[in-house]
């Protein structure tokens, strides 16, 4: 018997098929063939159309059936993994109003600042353990001042992920931890947040139901049968936003423990089981994948919307063939890159940096001296500072990082990359191959609460390597306190 995971991204729709009894991943598999657009109308913004993913997942997982000779009905539970911090919203008929505004979009940076300093800092700190920042509440924020005659008209929002599981199973629902990260959840009540949703100006009948993260969420339905290739009344048994499932996918479920992402954006996630805070406003918290009411389990986030991103716009521009390529040519040059920096925030807002928006820098270039190369390694320095950076406030919050997992992505695959971060942070850090995709349809297997097993297979199927901290520590810490402070100029400028 098998299940099926999906991970929604803005760049592709990854879809997994994985062996119930072993835990093996029998195939994976992107849609479509080229990345999807974002359509952005203005500077900062950026959306998607729902029903495209939507497509795409039922392209996926019809080629998943034919390509492996399965039957529809050895598929026995679904798993969704999706880009957080959208917003999807649906009329009565469950039709989208307009497009997604997904995570990247920044529109509502001033919104949700200014929520945060009416409603108070530390009650939203206390409550929300966050800011109400760019995320899911303010986009709804947005659309409300900005297009009314479409809120008159909402009957539902949704994240991404709901939004897929709508579709397959005509039942709109969402999850706490799904809640917590569009800030819609009071961890100090256990409920959803009513003081927010009143200072906004949001009917509380606009949440859709609340189901478990590991439960039968909902079945296939005729239609969604009809669409995706799935047999009806499949179980959707598990969704939950990229981020924490990232971190389900490495086995990361402890105080401690901390999973790391280096796609088209870049994540710290570590686990604590303390509900307090002291950098509510560049530091994101949510209801990890394993919270409940009686066992607090917080995702501590720093995120780094400027990661894979530079380095694929450095690949298409300096017109090389491959990231082994500029792996390669990085390697050529020592750390440091001969003077040259990179700081790689030229993909919105970012939190980390108190919500400013300051666009990539590249600096200290030499035309007589430094080549590609030295733009190549600077570029991936200048990410893997960010990251460090990012690690250095969630210290100051409180963590503790005892392991770092990572999976087995582009920027991870550079030893330069990798070694920077375990080096600068003291850490271990352990590679794994696997996805997204592969986690959520593993998590299929939680609803019976055996999260032992699943570790152990994770472990065992998919364990890579580790990189461990390099004993040219100076070298690395002169280069890092150069570009860190080069940050802080920049930060002082904008101010």
């Amino acid at each position: 018997m098998y299940s099926i995971g999906y991970d929604i991204g803005s760049s592709s729709i990854k879809a997994a098929l994985i062996d119930t009894n072993s835990g093996k991943s029998v195939a994976v598999i992107s849609e479509p063939s080229v990345e999807m657009g974002m359509i952005a109308h203005k500077n900062g913004w950026a959306e998607q159309h729902p029903n495209d993913w939507w497509q795409h997942v039922c392209t996926a997982t019809k080629r998943l059936i034919n390509e492996n000779g399965i039957d529809p009905s050895q598929i026995t539970g679904v798993g969704i993994s999706y880009q957080m911090h959208g917003l999807v919203v649906v009329d009565q008929n469950g039709e989208p109003l307009r497009e997604s505004i997904i995570w990247c979009d920044s529109r509502a940076v001033p919104i949700g600042q200014k929520a945060f300093d009416e409603l108070g800092n530390e009650k939203c700190s206390e409550h929300l353990l966050n800011s109400p920042a760019n995320f899911t509440a303010s986009k709804l924020k947005w659309v409300k001042e900005n297009e009314p005659e479409n809120y008159k008209r909402i009957h539902k929002f949704m994240l991404p992920g709901d939004y897929v599981a709508y579709k397959l199973s005509d039942k709109m629902a969402t999850t706490i931890s799904g809640l917590s990260e569009g800030i819609f959840w009071d961890f100090k009540s256990n409920s959803v947040a009513d003081w927010l949703l009143e200072h906004y100006g949001f009917a509380e009948e606009l949440i859709p139901e609340v189901v478990g993260t590991f439960s039968d969420q909902g079945r296939v339905s005729t239609a969604g049968a009809e669409e995706s290739g799935l047999a009806e009344g499949t179980p959707i048994l598990y969704r939950a936003g990229d981020q924490p499932n990232n971190a389900l996918s490495l086995n990361v479920f402890k105080p401690g423990e901390v999973a790391a992402t280096g796609g088209t954006s870049g994540v710290m996630y570590a686990i604590t089981d303390s509900l307090s805070v002291k950098e509510s406003a560049r530091v994101n918290n949510f209801a990890h994948v394993n919270y409940t009411v009686d066992k607090a389990r917080i995702g501590k986030m720093a995120c780094i919307n400027g990661a894979g991103i530079m380095y694929r716009w450095l690949m298409n521009n300096l017109k090389v063939t491959s990231y082994d390529e500029m792996n390669e040519l990085a390697e050529s040059v020592p750390i440091g890159s001969n003077g040259v920096t990179i700081h790689p925030f030229g993909n919105g807002a970012e939190r980390v940096l108190n919500n400013k928006t300051l666009g990539t820098k590249m600096a200290n270039i030499n035309l007589n001296n430094h080549t590609k190369a030295h733009l190549c390694r600077a570029a991936l320095e200048g990410i893997a500072f960010s990251f460090v950076y990012g690690m250095e406030i969630m210290k100051s919050d409180g963590i503790e990082p005892q392991v770092v997992r990572a999976g087995n992505d582009n920027l991870f695959r550079s030893e330069i990359f990798s070694n920077t971060i375990s080096t600068l942070i003291g850490q271990d850090i352990e590679i794994y191959n696997t996805t997204g995709a592969i986690g959520a349809a593993r998590a299929c297997e939680l609803n019976k609460g055996d999260f032992e097993t699943f570790g152990k297979r994770i472990i065992d199927n998919d364990f890579v390597m580790s990189f461990k901290p390099s004993t040219q520590k100076e070298a690395y810490k002169k280069a890092y306190d150069k570009w860190k402070a080069e940050l802080e100029n920049m930060l002082a400028i904008t101010n």
